[in-house]
């Protein structure tokens, strides 16, 4: 059995922003070898969201601060079926549904997870949102579809 070693989130000494970026004392992590493997060390149990990392004889656990949420999409994948890549390098497919917009952010919710759109993966996909009358839509194969203005299950997202 290994043994594991856990820091609390007020112990930690780095924290994801609300655009998806690690920071430390130091300011915003700059190897992209390392912010990769902070994104793809991302689990998540009853305690929220950590980093682990395991040796021959030890498991580490780090939760984390961070400022929105800990799952970012970075892309999408318009291939037959739509995919979202996450920070995690988990791909998801995405459902029209489990989109909502809140505080001019655009989501994707997956169970209890909120998945926020980077800016950046945004203006991928700024061909295919519009606006009209303050109401949000994206199309996707030829449909369009509404986009929830918050995370309430009961906006469900319906071509239009």
């Amino acid at each position: 059995m290994k043994n594991e070693i856990v820091i609390p989130r007020e112990k930690a000494v780095f924290w994801l922003d609300g655009d998806g970026r690690w920071h430390n004392a130091h300011g915003p992590f700059q190897h992209k070898k390392i912010i990769d493997y902070f994104h793809a060390s991302i689990q998540k149990d009853q305690n929220g969201y950590f980093l682990c990392q395991e040796t021959d004889d030890r498991r580490e656990k780090v939760y984390f601060r961070y400022a929105d949420t800990a799952l970012f999409v970075f892309d999408v994948i318009w291939d037959d079926s739509l995919l979202v890549v996450l920070n995690t390098g988990k791909n998801l497919p995405l459902q029209p549904k489990h989109l909502f917009v809140e505080n001019d952010a655009l989501y994707l919710r997956m169970g209890e997870d909120r998945i926020k759109f980077t800016q950046r993966c945004l203006m991928n996909l700024s061909d295919r949102l519009e606006i009209k009358d303050g109401t949000y839509f994206i199309q996707i194969n030829q449909k369009k579809y509404k986009i929830a203005s918050s995370c309430s299950p009961n906006e469900s997202s319906l071509p239009e």
